[in-house]
């Protein structure tokens, strides 16, 4: 089997700078908020220029730092109310570093705990700064704050070992579900195409590989990786986040090209599409 990491993964553009959040719409628009176009009288503002306001607010008191990891679902529109982009509307929530994203994003997040939702009214300079391509002028965000997502250089706790509350398959494939996803989202098949964040470490805690720290997120055909990713994969719906133990028989077989041993990996499936 070819490395996993060299041969089969597919990055997704240059940055999650650039990536977060700037698609095109390809899903039914969600409707602008009444306040759109200015930010309303008790929106909370910044020394930076940044205005927000909480539509909800979460639970606890830890907020993001910049060298965090945040996942979140969010709409962004311009302030004349066309939406440019979604999490929402794709049905899964998206992962990005903190300090890789536009400056309005990276201060905005820091200001929310978990389960908080916020608006956000970015001013050009905070946003795109009038880059071609990117959506002009003020961007608004509605934005809710899933999860804090520490830095993969630092492995889970239960790295070394299956944990007595994980899953167990017939193969050996042990696994965790520490996010649930879309409530009844479609599953992989072995011939689908995925699109997904991960992190892999070794039993001993090193890290080995990671889309975050890369700042990409990666696709590649569910037949194409090592056994562990195509059986597990195909037990998850868009929008889960699942911690992998899998055994050497299911990942490099020892082979010197891959990294050794019983491999641990968290992975959140971002989409599946049908193969061809």
């Amino acid at each position: 089997m070819k490395s996993f990491v060299a041969a089969l993964i597919v990055a997704l553009g240059a940055s999650l700078a650039a990536q977060q959040p700037a698609r095109a719409p390809q899903f039914e628009p969600i409707p602008a908020p009444a306040d759109v176009a200015k930010p309303p009288a008790d929106a909370v503002k910044t020394a930076s220029g940044l205005t927000s306001k909480v539509l909800q607010p979460g639970t606890g008191t830890a907020k993001p730092s910049a060298e965090d990891f945040v996942t979140v679902h969010y709409t962004g529109w311009t302030s004349d109310g066309k939406m440019f982009d979604s999490s929402y509307a794709r049905a899964a929530a998206s992962t990005f570093p903190v300090n890789k994203v536009i400056k309005g994003w990276g201060e905005g997040v820091q200001l929310m705990t978990v389960g908080e939702k916020r608006r956000l009214w970015i001013p050009q300079e905070l946003a795109y700064a009038g880059q071609s391509g990117r959506p002009q002028g003020m961007l608004v965000f509605d934005v809710e704050l899933v999860e804090i997502v520490p830095s993969p250089t630092v492995p889970p706790a239960d790295v070394a070992a299956v944990p007595a509350d994980a899953e167990k398959t017939p193969s050996g494939l042990a696994y965790k579900v520490l996010r649930p996803g879309a409530k009844g989202g479609a599953r992989p098949t072995k011939t689908s195409r995925v699109t997904v964040h991960y992190s892999g470490w070794t039993t001993d805690g090193k890290l080995f590989d990671s889309s975050l720290m890369r700042g990409q997120t990666a696709s590649f055909g569910l037949g194409d990786v090592i056994e562990g990713w195509t059986e597990g994969l195909q037990l998850m719906v868009p929008g889960e986040k699942t911690r992998f133990w899998i055994p050497e028989r299911l990942a490099y077989k020892g082979q010197a090209n891959g990294p050794k041993g019983m491999l641990v990996f968290d992975v959140e499936l971002l989409s599946a599409t049908a193969g061809r």
